[in-house]
């Protein structure tokens, strides 16, 4: 679960930079908000995985404790 996270925070911050990237170009407006939306639906799906519960447990958390069935 740890690996997913970081590939989504790594990618985040290169949709970002490709956005602002783009913004510099000129004539790619739309895929660059595209991306930032994109960026920005990642980063809250990393923020509903590992913000905790008022118990103090998240869902990343819930993860690593289940076993996988043989």
């Amino acid at each position: 679960m740890n690996i997913a996270l970081s590939l989504l925070v790594l990618t985040a911050i290169a949709l970002v930079l490709g956005s602002a990237a783009l913004f510099r170009r000129g004539g790619y407006r739309k895929q660059a908000i595209l991306m930032l939306v994109l960026a920005a639906v990642m980063v809250m799906n990393i923020v509903i995985w590992t913000l905790p519960t008022q118990e103090g447990r998240s869902l990343s958390s819930e993860a690593e404790r289940e076993e996988v069935p043989h």
